[in-house]
């Protein structure tokens, strides 16, 4: 099994935190797992790109045109980190407007379902159901509980158990 993966966003938007949670995910199942962030400006709204590889890989960053897969908190990112992305790579993207990438409104979700900060896992959840990760719901939801801080997990479970059954 050999995935690569980016995660770009904001600061405060989780993308560290579904890294650590793709991570463990890999980690359950067995797989060798790197991954590496860059904080823009490494402050709460700067723009942060996590790198994630699962599998047999030297070193932790994905190249221009190597990710299989990438997890856009912020659309505006596309611009900025889009190009990581390959030819026959899957975006999935939070924002309600279409494009040439998978799209779900993860932040009127999350604000649906009480809490904005669980956006990131509503957008996971979707990726997740749609058959884009190496691991099922199972192994995502375990992922998730080893990861969470107790008073976070059933909103973070919540998330992206809606994040699964929410469509497009």
């Amino acid at each position: 099994m050999k995935q690569q993966i980016i995660i770009s966003g904001l600061g405060g938007q989780g993308v560290l935190f579904a890294t650590r949670v793709i991570a463990e995910a890999a980690l359950i199942q067995g797989h060798d797992v790197l991954t590496s962030e860059t904080h823009g400006m490494a402050m709460r709204g700067g723009t942060v790109i996590s790198h994630v590889k699962v599998g047999p890989y030297q070193s932790p960053l994905i190249r221009s045109g190597r990710a299989d897969l990438g997890l856009f908190m912020n659309p505006g990112n596309l611009d900025v980190h889009g190009h990581y992305l390959s030819e026959s790579g899957r975006f999935f993207v939070n924002t309600g407007t279409r494009g040439n990438y998978e799209n779900m409104d993860a932040t009127k979700i999350a604000g649906e379902i009480g809490s904005l900060v669980v956006s990131n896992l509503v957008l996971l959840g979707f990726a997740v159901a749609e058959g884009a990760l190496f691991a099922d719901a199972g192994v995502f939801r375990k992922a998730i509980a080893k990861t969470s801080q107790s008073r976070q997990l059933e909103l973070n479970l919540r998330g992206f158990e809606t994040g699964l059954r929410a469509r497009r």
